[in-house]
């Protein structure tokens, strides 16, 4: 797959896609969703964040976010041309359980989904790959490796999450649009393989 366009303000998708795919964008609370979106789109990025109030204490688990201050209330959008034949419409899904009911329309009609998973917390991964599991939607893992903490072995990450052995893991800074578009090019030719082989 060639790798994606230099980034630009663009607007409009260009003349040469024929193909776009619905991409989620999952993981925890605090993971790094929102950061990957509007590190890695083309266009300005669409937020539906607000600050944390008191009304999120005792309802959000904010054990080892640091100083968090917004949250996704709904989702984030964005676009990435991966080549001049492929877009990705990436959907960032809110992290907290009680925004589950959005995750049924999010993820109706996608592809496939990128999860950000976060080391420090690498038990609140559970439940996304779960509910993606429930819904058929494939996926490949990112661990978002934050600054000044502990990096660990992706086999080891593997393991700890119980994935199946051709799901990719790749490790990455969610701040860094080439680590991300690395992992979007990843995710999409996994995708692709496994269609192929369905088809085949």
């Amino acid at each position: 797959m060639a790798s994606a366009p230099s980034r630009d303000e663009v607007d409009y998708v260009a003349e040469t896609v024929t193909r776009s795919v619905k991409i989620l964008v999952a993981g925890n609370f605090g993971v790094g969703k929102t950061t990957f979106v509007c590190g890695v789109s083309e266009i300005r990025p669409l937020r539906t964040e607000e600050t944390i109030t008191e009304a999120s204490i005792g309802v959000d688990d904010m054990a080892g976010l640091g100083s968090k201050v917004s949250t996704t209330v709904a989702l984030d959008f964005g676009r990435i041309t991966l080549n001049p034949q492929l877009a990705l419409y990436l959907f960032g899904t809110p992290g907290q359980e009680r925004f589950a009911p959005l995750w049924e329309e999010l993820a109706r009609g996608a592809l496939g989904a990128l999860v950000l998973v976060d080391t420090r917390r690498i038990e609140k991964a559970d439940d996304v790959l779960s509910a993606l599991e429930q819904r058929g939607v494939p996926y490949a893992v990112a661990v978002n490796e934050f600054e000044g903490f502990r990096r660990y072995p992706l086999e080891e990450v593997r393991e700890a999450l119980d994935l199946a052995a051709d799901t990719p893991v790749i490790a990455l800074d969610a701040r860094r649009r080439d680590q991300g578009l690395r992992a979007l090019i990843t995710l999409a030719e996994y995708l692709f393989r496994r269609q192929e082989a369905t088809a085949s």
